[in-house]
């Protein structure tokens, strides 16, 4: 059983060496697993709308299951439809196209 808290120390201590914003996303992931999906997207908010991750497909695929775990199906559906454009790898975007599938 993974231990959230501690992910979560982990992760504060690893952004006060790299503060990178895939650090901040995983951050994020951890913060919901721990506090839930309102707490995660607010997180995930924050750092896209800092735009570094703006064309990151992690970040809106991150920023949709927060709002499929909460229950908000017209955000998942938007969310996801941006992902698929944003990578370069088939095997990601096929899994994104599916996931889209299932929220139309």
């Amino acid at each position: 059983m993974t231990d959230w808290r501690q992910m979560v120390v982990l992760y504060n201590r690893l952004l006060r060496i790299h503060p990178w914003p895939v650090v901040q996303l995983n951050r994020a992931a951890a913060i919901a697993m721990r506090e839930g999906p309102e707490a995660g997207l607010t997180l995930i908010d924050a750092v896209l709308e800092h735009g570094e991750l703006a064309n990151y497909y992690l970040a809106h695929s991150a920023r949709a299951d927060m709002y499929r775990r909460l229950g908000r199906t017209a955000e998942v559906r938007s969310s996801y439809e941006k992902a698929p454009a944003l990578t370069q790898q088939e095997p990601e975007r096929q899994f994104l196209q599916e996931r889209i599938r299932q929220w139309k």
